[in-house]
Protein backbone atom coordinates (compact mmCIF):
# COMPACT_ATOMS: atom_id res chain seq x y z
CA UNK A 1 0.00 0.00 0.00
CA UNK A 2 1.46 3.19 -1.23
CA UNK A 3 1.89 6.73 1.48
CA UNK A 4 -1.65 8.42 -1.14
CA UNK A 5 -3.19 5.56 -0.32
CA UNK A 6 -2.79 5.22 3.50
CA UNK A 7 -3.81 8.87 3.27
CA UNK A 8 -7.20 8.33 1.07
CA UNK A 9 -8.65 5.53 3.41
CA UNK A 10 -12.54 5.35 3.73
CA UNK A 11 -13.78 4.19 7.01
CA UNK A 12 -17.14 3.38 8.17
CA UNK A 13 -18.26 2.83 12.20
CA UNK A 14 -21.29 1.12 12.91
CA UNK A 15 -22.05 2.80 16.65
CA UNK A 16 -22.50 6.67 17.93
CA UNK A 17 -22.12 6.01 21.71
CA UNK A 18 -18.50 5.66 23.44
CA UNK A 19 -16.08 3.82 21.07
CA UNK A 20 -17.63 5.23 17.66
CA UNK A 21 -17.17 9.16 18.36
CA UNK A 22 -13.83 8.24 19.56
CA UNK A 23 -12.18 6.01 16.52
CA UNK A 24 -14.29 8.27 14.15
CA UNK A 25 -11.85 11.65 16.11
CA UNK A 26 -8.53 9.32 16.17
CA UNK A 27 -8.83 7.77 12.19
CA UNK A 28 -9.85 11.53 11.28
CA UNK A 29 -6.68 12.83 12.75
CA UNK A 30 -4.64 9.63 10.72
CA UNK A 31 -6.07 11.03 7.76
CA UNK A 32 -9.40 8.33 6.95
CA UNK A 33 -12.38 9.85 5.57
CA UNK A 34 -15.08 8.51 8.41
CA UNK A 35 -18.87 7.69 8.32
CA UNK A 36 -20.45 6.78 11.72
CA UNK A 37 -24.31 5.18 11.62
CA UNK A 38 -26.34 5.03 13.88
CA UNK A 39 -29.74 3.17 14.01
CA UNK A 40 -31.06 5.57 17.05
CA UNK A 41 -32.70 8.31 15.18
CA UNK A 42 -30.13 10.88 17.40
CA UNK A 43 -27.58 10.66 19.91
CA UNK A 44 -28.63 9.48 23.54
CA UNK A 45 -29.47 11.86 26.17
CA UNK A 46 -28.69 11.99 29.77
CA UNK A 47 -28.52 8.11 30.38
CA UNK A 48 -27.32 6.68 33.85
CA UNK A 49 -23.54 7.86 35.38
CA UNK A 50 -19.93 6.46 33.98
CA UNK A 51 -16.04 6.71 34.99
CA UNK A 52 -13.40 7.63 32.95
CA UNK A 53 -10.31 6.52 34.57
CA UNK A 54 -7.06 5.71 34.51
CA UNK A 55 -5.30 5.54 31.10
CA UNK A 56 -8.70 6.56 29.44
CA UNK A 57 -8.16 9.83 31.07
CA UNK A 58 -5.07 10.39 29.06
CA UNK A 59 -7.69 9.97 25.70
CA UNK A 60 -9.96 12.48 26.51
CA UNK A 61 -7.40 15.13 27.42
CA UNK A 62 -5.35 14.69 24.17
CA UNK A 63 -9.14 14.68 22.71
CA UNK A 64 -9.28 18.40 24.12
CA UNK A 65 -12.52 17.42 25.83
CA UNK A 66 -11.25 17.13 29.38
CA UNK A 67 -12.02 20.31 30.48
CA UNK A 68 -15.84 19.84 29.42
CA UNK A 69 -16.10 16.78 31.49
CA UNK A 70 -14.48 18.09 34.30
CA UNK A 71 -17.52 20.39 34.40
CA UNK A 72 -20.13 17.70 34.34
CA UNK A 73 -18.35 15.74 36.86
CA UNK A 74 -20.79 14.22 39.30
CA UNK A 75 -19.61 14.35 43.32
CA UNK A 76 -21.07 11.25 44.34
CA UNK A 77 -20.69 12.05 48.13
CA UNK A 78 -21.52 8.34 49.61
CA UNK A 79 -22.93 4.55 49.17
CA UNK A 80 -24.81 3.63 51.80
CA UNK A 81 -26.16 0.06 52.19
CA UNK A 82 -28.72 -1.10 53.90
CA UNK A 83 -30.18 -4.65 54.99
CA UNK A 84 -33.17 -7.04 54.23
CA UNK A 85 -34.82 -4.10 56.84
CA UNK A 86 -33.93 -1.12 55.54
CA UNK A 87 -31.20 -0.84 58.11
CA UNK A 88 -27.93 1.14 57.73
CA UNK A 89 -25.40 -1.34 57.67
CA UNK A 90 -22.38 1.15 56.68
CA UNK A 91 -22.16 4.71 54.39
CA UNK A 92 -18.75 5.11 52.92
CA UNK A 93 -16.80 7.04 50.42
CA UNK A 94 -16.80 5.51 47.33
CA UNK A 95 -13.59 5.64 45.87
CA UNK A 96 -12.15 3.19 48.12
CA UNK A 97 -14.55 1.00 46.94
CA UNK A 98 -14.21 1.43 43.45
CA UNK A 99 -10.27 1.91 42.83
CA UNK A 100 -11.35 5.83 41.67
CA UNK A 101 -9.16 8.96 42.89
CA UNK A 102 -10.70 11.60 44.42
CA UNK A 103 -10.09 15.06 41.88
CA UNK A 104 -8.77 13.08 39.50
CA UNK A 105 -10.96 10.17 37.86
CA UNK A 106 -14.09 11.08 36.21
CA UNK A 107 -17.79 10.30 37.07
CA UNK A 108 -20.32 11.86 34.04
CA UNK A 109 -23.43 11.10 32.99
CA UNK A 110 -23.53 9.04 29.93
CA UNK A 111 -25.16 11.30 27.32
CA UNK A 112 -22.54 14.18 28.45
CA UNK A 113 -19.85 11.77 27.41
CA UNK A 114 -21.33 11.17 24.17
CA UNK A 115 -22.71 14.94 23.56
CA UNK A 116 -18.52 15.85 24.54
CA UNK A 117 -17.43 13.10 21.80
CA UNK A 118 -19.80 13.98 19.46
CA UNK A 119 -19.02 17.54 19.72
CA UNK A 120 -15.24 17.37 19.33
CA UNK A 121 -15.68 14.90 15.60
CA UNK A 122 -19.03 16.34 14.55
CA UNK A 123 -17.44 19.08 11.84
CA UNK A 124 -15.15 16.78 10.34
CA UNK A 125 -17.01 13.12 10.30
CA UNK A 126 -20.27 11.79 8.48
CA UNK A 127 -22.98 10.77 10.74
CA UNK A 128 -26.08 9.06 9.50
CA UNK A 129 -28.80 8.69 12.22
CA UNK A 130 -31.90 6.22 11.77
CA UNK A 131 -30.28 3.88 9.64
CA UNK A 132 -27.90 0.52 9.91
CA UNK A 133 -25.81 -1.73 8.33
CA UNK A 134 -28.20 -4.65 6.87
CA UNK A 135 -25.13 -6.79 5.18
CA UNK A 136 -21.09 -6.85 5.02
CA UNK A 137 -19.29 -7.76 2.02
CA UNK A 138 -15.94 -8.61 1.43
CA UNK A 139 -15.22 -10.72 -1.27
CA UNK A 140 -14.03 -7.28 -3.42
CA UNK A 141 -11.17 -5.13 -2.42
CA UNK A 142 -13.18 -3.27 0.17
CA UNK A 143 -16.06 -3.60 2.30
CA UNK A 144 -19.60 -3.31 0.28
CA UNK A 145 -22.39 -2.82 2.91
CA UNK A 146 -26.01 -2.40 2.34
CA UNK A 147 -27.49 -0.27 4.89
CA UNK A 148 -31.22 -0.98 6.45
CA UNK A 149 -32.23 2.37 4.79
CA UNK A 150 -31.64 1.37 1.26
CA UNK A 151 -28.19 2.52 0.54
CA UNK A 152 -25.36 0.43 -0.76
CA UNK A 153 -21.21 2.16 -0.37
CA UNK A 154 -17.98 0.41 -0.20
CA UNK A 155 -15.27 1.23 2.47
CA UNK A 156 -11.67 0.86 3.05
CA UNK A 157 -12.35 -0.61 6.40
CA UNK A 158 -15.55 -0.52 8.53
CA UNK A 159 -15.63 -0.68 12.55
CA UNK A 160 -17.82 -2.14 14.49
CA UNK A 161 -18.58 0.04 17.97
CA UNK A 162 -22.07 -1.10 18.52
CA UNK A 163 -22.08 -3.20 21.97
CA UNK A 164 -22.44 -5.80 23.75
CA UNK A 165 -25.40 -7.48 21.41
CA UNK A 166 -23.00 -5.89 18.47
CA UNK A 167 -24.40 -7.11 14.99
CA UNK A 168 -21.24 -6.32 13.37
CA UNK A 169 -19.55 -8.94 15.86
CA UNK A 170 -22.30 -11.21 14.80
CA UNK A 171 -21.86 -11.04 10.99
CA UNK A 172 -18.70 -11.83 11.04
CA UNK A 173 -17.84 -14.36 13.89
CA UNK A 174 -21.27 -15.47 14.73
CA UNK A 175 -23.91 -15.88 16.95
CA UNK A 176 -23.11 -13.86 20.25
CA UNK A 177 -23.40 -17.21 22.54
CA UNK A 178 -19.65 -18.14 21.27
CA UNK A 179 -17.98 -15.13 22.76
CA UNK A 180 -20.51 -14.36 25.83
CA UNK A 181 -19.33 -15.16 29.27
CA UNK A 182 -22.60 -14.67 31.85
CA UNK A 183 -21.94 -13.40 35.38
CA UNK A 184 -24.75 -14.79 36.89
CA UNK A 185 -27.04 -11.57 37.28
CA UNK A 186 -29.22 -9.64 35.51
CA UNK A 187 -30.56 -6.22 36.43
CA UNK A 188 -33.36 -3.28 35.32
CA UNK A 189 -32.30 0.11 34.89
CA UNK A 190 -34.90 2.88 34.66
CA UNK A 191 -35.56 6.50 35.96
CA UNK A 192 -38.56 7.58 38.76
CA UNK A 193 -39.18 10.42 40.51
CA UNK A 194 -36.67 11.30 43.57
CA UNK A 195 -39.18 11.55 46.56
CA UNK A 196 -36.67 10.05 48.69
CA UNK A 197 -34.89 13.73 49.28
CA UNK A 198 -31.57 12.01 48.01
CA UNK A 199 -28.77 14.50 46.25
CA UNK A 200 -25.39 13.16 44.54
CA UNK A 201 -25.69 9.85 46.30
CA UNK A 202 -26.46 5.91 46.44
CA UNK A 203 -28.52 4.26 48.07
CA UNK A 204 -28.60 -0.12 48.39
CA UNK A 205 -30.52 -2.42 49.82
CA UNK A 206 -29.48 -6.00 49.49
CA UNK A 207 -30.68 -9.53 50.49
CA UNK A 208 -29.12 -12.75 49.07
CA UNK A 209 -28.71 -12.46 45.28
CA UNK A 210 -30.57 -9.43 45.40
CA UNK A 211 -29.86 -5.91 45.30
CA UNK A 212 -32.37 -2.30 44.95
CA UNK A 213 -30.61 0.98 44.27
CA UNK A 214 -32.00 4.68 44.34
CA UNK A 215 -28.77 7.03 42.83
CA UNK A 216 -29.23 10.70 42.17
CA UNK A 217 -27.07 12.96 40.69
CA UNK A 218 -27.53 16.35 41.07
CA UNK A 219 -30.58 18.35 41.95
CA UNK A 220 -32.45 16.16 39.43
CA UNK A 221 -36.27 15.85 40.06
CA UNK A 222 -35.61 12.03 38.76
CA UNK A 223 -33.39 9.43 40.44
CA UNK A 224 -31.60 6.15 38.44
CA UNK A 225 -33.49 3.39 39.71
CA UNK A 226 -31.62 -0.22 39.55
CA UNK A 227 -33.04 -3.93 40.45
CA UNK A 228 -30.29 -6.54 40.17
CA UNK A 229 -30.65 -10.29 41.41
CA UNK A 230 -28.83 -13.50 40.50
CA UNK A 231 -30.07 -15.91 38.76
CA UNK A 232 -28.33 -19.47 37.35
CA UNK A 233 -28.53 -18.88 33.56
CA UNK A 234 -29.87 -15.66 31.51
CA UNK A 235 -33.61 -15.34 30.29
CA UNK A 236 -33.54 -15.56 26.79
CA UNK A 237 -37.65 -15.11 26.62
CA UNK A 238 -37.23 -11.99 27.83
CA UNK A 239 -34.64 -10.74 25.85
CA UNK A 240 -37.19 -9.15 23.30
CA UNK A 241 -40.35 -8.77 25.40
CA UNK A 242 -40.37 -5.64 27.51
CA UNK A 243 -43.62 -6.99 29.69
CA UNK A 244 -41.98 -10.63 30.20
CA UNK A 245 -38.97 -8.23 31.90
CA UNK A 246 -41.23 -6.30 34.36
CA UNK A 247 -42.95 -9.71 34.87
CA UNK A 248 -39.85 -11.26 35.35
CA UNK A 249 -38.52 -8.65 37.80
CA UNK A 250 -41.56 -8.35 39.55
CA UNK A 251 -41.85 -11.72 40.84
CA UNK A 252 -38.39 -11.89 41.70
CA UNK A 253 -38.65 -9.04 43.73
CA UNK A 254 -42.12 -9.21 45.24
CA UNK A 255 -41.62 -9.90 48.90
CA UNK A 256 -38.83 -7.26 48.87
CA UNK A 257 -39.28 -4.72 51.72
CA UNK A 258 -37.35 -0.96 52.26
CA UNK A 259 -38.60 1.13 48.84
CA UNK A 260 -38.89 -1.88 46.52
CA UNK A 261 -42.60 -2.20 46.24
CA UNK A 262 -42.63 1.51 45.31
CA UNK A 263 -39.55 1.15 42.51
CA UNK A 264 -41.99 -2.17 40.79
CA UNK A 265 -44.71 0.45 40.54
CA UNK A 266 -42.21 2.75 38.86
CA UNK A 267 -40.84 0.29 36.84
CA UNK A 268 -44.63 -1.00 35.54
CA UNK A 269 -45.03 2.46 33.99
CA UNK A 270 -41.27 3.18 33.16
CA UNK A 271 -40.73 4.49 29.56
CA UNK A 272 -36.65 4.42 29.74
CA UNK A 273 -36.44 0.20 30.81
CA UNK A 274 -33.43 -1.09 30.24
CA UNK A 275 -32.80 -5.23 30.66
CA UNK A 276 -29.51 -6.86 30.07
CA UNK A 277 -27.53 -9.57 31.80
CA UNK A 278 -24.41 -8.79 33.27
CA UNK A 279 -22.00 -10.29 31.19
CA UNK A 280 -18.90 -9.99 29.25
CA UNK A 281 -17.46 -10.72 25.52
CA UNK A 282 -14.48 -12.43 25.27
CA UNK A 283 -12.82 -13.22 21.79
CA UNK A 284 -9.85 -14.95 20.88
CA UNK A 285 -9.39 -11.74 18.21
CA UNK A 286 -11.22 -8.76 17.29
CA UNK A 287 -11.07 -8.64 13.74
CA UNK A 288 -11.51 -10.11 10.30
CA UNK A 289 -10.22 -9.43 6.45
CA UNK A 290 -11.37 -5.48 6.76
CA UNK A 291 -13.91 -5.33 9.64
CA UNK A 292 -12.10 -4.86 13.15
CA UNK A 293 -14.18 -4.43 16.74
CA UNK A 294 -13.45 -2.13 19.38
CA UNK A 295 -15.21 -1.37 22.73
CA UNK A 296 -17.87 -3.54 24.30
CA UNK A 297 -18.55 -4.87 20.84
CA UNK A 298 -15.01 -6.69 21.43
CA UNK A 299 -14.55 -7.14 24.86
CA UNK A 300 -17.65 -5.70 27.62
CA UNK A 301 -15.84 -6.19 30.59
CA UNK A 302 -19.85 -5.98 32.59
CA UNK A 303 -20.71 -3.07 34.93
CA UNK A 304 -19.56 -4.94 37.30
CA UNK A 305 -15.47 -3.56 36.50
CA UNK A 306 -16.81 -0.02 35.87
CA UNK A 307 -14.25 0.19 33.32
CA UNK A 308 -16.40 -0.01 29.81
CA UNK A 309 -16.44 2.99 29.14
CA UNK A 310 -12.71 3.80 29.91
CA UNK A 311 -11.99 0.67 27.45
CA UNK A 312 -14.10 1.89 24.80
CA UNK A 313 -11.72 5.33 24.53
CA UNK A 314 -8.31 3.74 25.33
CA UNK A 315 -9.60 0.88 22.27
CA UNK A 316 -10.31 3.33 20.14
CA UNK A 317 -7.14 5.35 20.62
CA UNK A 318 -4.81 2.58 20.04
CA UNK A 319 -6.56 0.91 17.17
CA UNK A 320 -6.87 4.18 15.03
CA UNK A 321 -3.07 4.82 16.26
CA UNK A 322 -2.28 1.22 14.97
CA UNK A 323 -3.43 1.96 11.85
CA UNK A 324 -1.13 5.27 11.31
CA UNK A 325 1.32 4.54 8.29
CA UNK A 326 0.13 0.57 8.14
CA UNK A 327 -2.15 -1.18 6.12
CA UNK A 328 -5.36 -3.22 7.97
CA UNK A 329 -3.81 -6.48 8.69
CA UNK A 330 -0.71 -4.89 10.14
CA UNK A 331 -2.67 -2.05 11.97
CA UNK A 332 -5.26 -4.52 13.28
CA UNK A 333 -2.64 -6.83 13.95
CA UNK A 334 -0.54 -4.38 16.39
CA UNK A 335 -4.12 -2.87 17.45
CA UNK A 336 -4.31 -6.59 19.49
CA UNK A 337 -1.18 -6.81 20.74
CA UNK A 338 -0.38 -3.48 22.53
CA UNK A 339 -4.29 -3.80 23.67
CA UNK A 340 -5.56 -7.55 24.78
CA UNK A 341 -3.17 -7.28 28.11
CA UNK A 342 -4.81 -4.37 29.40
CA UNK A 343 -7.93 -5.10 28.49
CA UNK A 344 -7.85 -8.68 30.03
CA UNK A 345 -6.04 -7.26 33.10
CA UNK A 346 -9.38 -5.21 33.70
CA UNK A 347 -11.60 -7.61 32.88
CA UNK A 348 -10.23 -9.48 35.46
CA UNK A 349 -11.04 -7.44 38.01
CA UNK A 350 -14.46 -8.90 38.09
CA UNK A 351 -14.72 -10.33 41.66
CA UNK A 352 -12.60 -7.12 42.83
CA UNK A 353 -14.75 -3.56 44.43
CA UNK A 354 -17.75 -3.27 42.72
CA UNK A 355 -18.05 -6.92 41.99
CA UNK A 356 -18.03 -8.25 45.74
CA UNK A 357 -21.20 -5.77 46.04
CA UNK A 358 -23.65 -8.38 45.08
CA UNK A 359 -23.45 -11.22 47.28
CA UNK A 360 -25.72 -14.60 46.56
CA UNK A 361 -25.39 -15.79 50.04
CA UNK A 362 -25.93 -15.17 53.50
CA UNK A 363 -22.37 -15.94 54.71
CA UNK A 364 -21.29 -13.82 51.87
CA UNK A 365 -23.66 -10.94 52.49
CA UNK A 366 -22.25 -10.39 55.80
CA UNK A 367 -18.72 -11.01 55.06
CA UNK A 368 -19.22 -7.87 52.50
CA UNK A 369 -21.26 -6.11 55.90
CA UNK A 370 -18.08 -6.53 57.63
CA UNK A 371 -15.98 -5.52 54.92
CA UNK A 372 -18.04 -2.38 54.46
CA UNK A 373 -17.99 -1.43 57.96
CA UNK A 374 -14.14 -1.39 58.15
CA UNK A 375 -14.18 0.22 54.92
CA UNK A 376 -16.30 3.42 56.27
CA UNK A 377 -12.98 4.25 58.45
CA UNK A 378 -10.88 4.27 55.49
CA UNK A 379 -9.58 7.43 54.23
CA UNK A 380 -9.70 7.45 49.94
CA UNK A 381 -6.82 6.41 48.34
CA UNK A 382 -4.16 8.41 46.88
CA UNK A 383 -4.00 6.05 43.87
CA UNK A 384 -6.20 4.33 42.25
CA UNK A 385 -6.63 0.23 41.14
CA UNK A 386 -3.15 -0.67 39.06
CA UNK A 387 -5.51 -2.39 36.13
CA UNK A 388 -6.93 1.20 35.49
CA UNK A 389 -3.91 2.72 34.24
CA UNK A 390 -1.78 -0.67 33.50
CA UNK A 391 -1.51 0.90 29.78
CA UNK A 392 0.61 3.61 28.75
CA UNK A 393 -0.33 5.23 25.80
CA UNK A 394 1.83 5.57 22.76
CA UNK A 395 2.51 8.40 20.44
CA UNK A 396 0.93 7.56 17.06
CA UNK A 397 2.48 9.88 14.40
CA UNK A 398 -0.25 11.42 11.75
CA UNK A 399 0.49 10.24 8.08
CA UNK A 400 1.32 13.25 5.92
Amino acid sequence: MTRTDLLRRTALISGASVAGPALAYWLNRYGFEVTVVEKAGALRGGGYPIDVRGTALDVVRRMGILPRLRDAHIDLRRLTFLDGDGGEVASVNPHPLTGGVAGRDLEVRRGDLTSALYAAVRDDVEFVFDDSIATLDQSGHGVDVTFHGGGRRTYDLVFGADGLHSRTREFLFGPEERFHRYLGYCFAGFTMPNTFGLRDELMMWNTPGRAAALYAVGENDDVHAFLNFARPEPPYDAFRNPEAQRDLVASVFADAGWEVPGMLAALRDADDLFFDTVSQIRMPRWSSGRVALVGDAAYAPSFLTGQGSSLALVGAYMLAGSLAGRDHAEGFAAYEDTTRAFVTLNQDQVGEGDATLFPTTARALEQRNDMLRNLSAMPAAAEGRPAHSALTLPEFMPVG
